[in-house]
């Protein structure tokens, strides 16, 4: 029992004494560690002192270095500074130099002008006493001359530009006339190099057109279907379209004839479409005929759209355009119209460049001149006349209706685009190809229409110009007087229209005049 206590109180001792031991190690890392840390904190803030002073001694290097680098700089602009102002002052001294310089050379002018003034004075002076001299002179030589002549001073001027106005009047005169050939000529030649330019730049070829729509059926059978049962088809479509159709023996064919060729077109397609369709009756013919002219208004319309883009010329009225597509289906001596204006049109701008004129207005003057050719046979007057009224209610100009107008000289031309169109016009019509009329019946036509006038009393001769569509006759100026002259003119028109046939309208000239001639040898 002792024992076991005994045990326990040297266990209990020596855990005591552990503990003790124990807790002395405690305390003594503890204090390890403090005196650690204090040390490792010494060091640190040791350290936290060396880089602050080192961060402070690098950052007034670096405001040392910064001061230094502004100053080098101030410097340099110092110096570029200092250039500048010593060029400155370079350039003005320089200026002031030249000032010296042309002060001294104005001061020399003024010198030389003051000896020059004084020359010139005493130049003057001594120019007047030479005129006093000389006006005593003059007057003692005038007193002499009219003692001698005995003519006053007004008189002997008269007779002296008499006689220079005698002597030099027939050289002025000569000169004067050799000008005039001389610009004729070279007039002549220029504008023949300008219509030579115009043709050879512009030469479309040309296929005569017919006036008769001839018609192809696929056998004669299809004659009895057109004319009807007691003739009613043809005489329903001769009443809707307004043509005639002329159905005789010759085979494979039927003819559609009028003198409106728009009409003419209509009845062709509209015949043609009944033919391929088979079914001609009254009422299909007037369905087929309908169609048609509602089709041809559209094909009229894009026929003159399509002539005014080749002619380059837009910005026309609407009239105006579907007139230019009728143009199409009208012909002159088989020429086509439409083709002729767009022709004249192109020829006009071709000149106008050449003379360095306006090139659009030319050209719209060279399309619109026949364009009353569309609706001549349905309106009293000549086609110029009638194209300048209907291009004056479109609002047009002046210019395109003085060439619409004037083109064949039926107003006084006095605007230079009515010319070129009449030389266009001209060109036009002339050439090989375009228009095709027999020899035979042309010279025909000119003789009977030459006769004509002369069988009036007091002619002396007759020409028919301008393809028979103007005659120029000449009167005797003894026999007939200014007012029998127009009234001369007037009985040639009527008889004209009474005995002859002829398309359009043809225009009178008659020319009455009185000449002089002298001849000096």
């Amino acid at each position: 029992m002792e024992l076991d206590i005994v045990s326990l109180l040297s266990a209990v001792a020596t855990a005591c004494v552990g503990a003790i031991f124990v807790l002395g190690l405690l305390i003594y890392n503890d204090r390890f560690r403090v005196s650690a840390a204090t040390r490792e904190a010494d060091m640190i803030v040791e350290e936290s002192r060396r880089e602050a002073e080192s961060t402070r001694k690098q950052s007034q290097l670096d405001a040392r270095e910064l001061a230094l680098r502004e100053r080098e700089a101030l410097l340099g602009e110092l110096d570029e500074m200092r250039k500048e102002l010593r060029a400155v002052e370079r350039d003005v001294e320089n200026r002031e130099l030249e000032i010296e310089r042309k002060l001294e050379a104005i001061t020399k002018r003024e010198r030389t002008l003051e000896a020059a003034q004084r020359k010139a004075a005493d130049s003057v002076e001594q120019c007047e006493k030479r005129k006093q001299r000389l006006d005593v002179l003059l007057a003692e030589q005038r007193d002499v001359l009219q003692k001698i002549t005995g003519m006053t001073k007004p008189q002997a001027e008269k007779l002296l530009l008499e006689r220079l106005e005698n002597d030099f009047s027939e050289e002025i005169g000569e000169r004067v006339m050799r000008f005039e050939e001389q610009l004729r000529r070279d007039c002549e030649q220029k504008s023949k190099e300008i219509l030579a330019n115009a043709i050879q730049r512009y030469a479309p070829e040309y296929t005569a057109e017919t006036t008769v729509a001839t018609i192809d059926i696929p056998s004669d059978d299809m004659k009895g279907r057109i004319i009807g049962r007691e003739g009613r088809n043809i005489r329903a479509f001769e009443k809707a379209s307004g043509v005639d159709v002329i159905v005789d023996d010759t085979p494979g064919i039927v003819v559609v004839s009028t003198f409106d060729s728009v009409r003419r077109e209509i009845g062709k397609l509209a015949l043609q479409r009944l033919i391929a369709d088979g079914r001609i009756h009254p009422t299909r013919i007037e369905e087929v005929v309908t169609e048609v002219k509602d089709d041809m208004e559209n094909h009229i319309l894009d026929l003159g759209k399509k002539a005014a883009q080749e002619a380059e010329v837009p910005n026309l009225h609407e009239k105006l355009i579907r007139l230019l597509g009728k143009l199409k289906f009208r012909t002159s001596y088989s020429q086509n119209v439409l083709n002729h204006s767009v022709e004249v049109a192109l020829l006009c701008g071709l000149i106008a460049d050449e003379l360095g004129l306006d090139a659009d207005l030319a050209r719209r003057c060279g399309l619109l001149h026949d364009v009353g050719k569309a609706v001549d046979h349905e309106m009293e007057g000549g086609h110029p006349q009638i194209g300048a009224d209907i291009a004056r209610r479109c609002g047009e100009n002046e210019i395109v209706l003085h060439a619409i107008g004037g083109h064949h000289d039926d107003v006084r031309v006095d605007m230079i685009y009515t010319v070129l169109v009449a030389a266009a016009d001209a060109i036009s019509a002339s050439r090989p190809g375009a228009r095709r009329e027999t020899l035979e019946k042309y010279v025909k036509r000119l003789e009977e229409l030459e006769a004509v006038a002369t069988e009036q009393n007091g002619v002396e001769a007759a020409y028919a110009i301008q393809a028979g569509r103007e005659i120029r006759v000449i009167v005797n100026s003894q026999k007939l007087s200014d007012k029998h002259a127009a009234k001369a003119c007037r009985d040639i028109a009527q008889a004209i229209e009474k005995r002859l046939t002829y398309p359009g309208e043809i225009k009178v000239t008659v020319v009455r005049e009185t000449r002089a001639v002298e001849y000096a040898r």
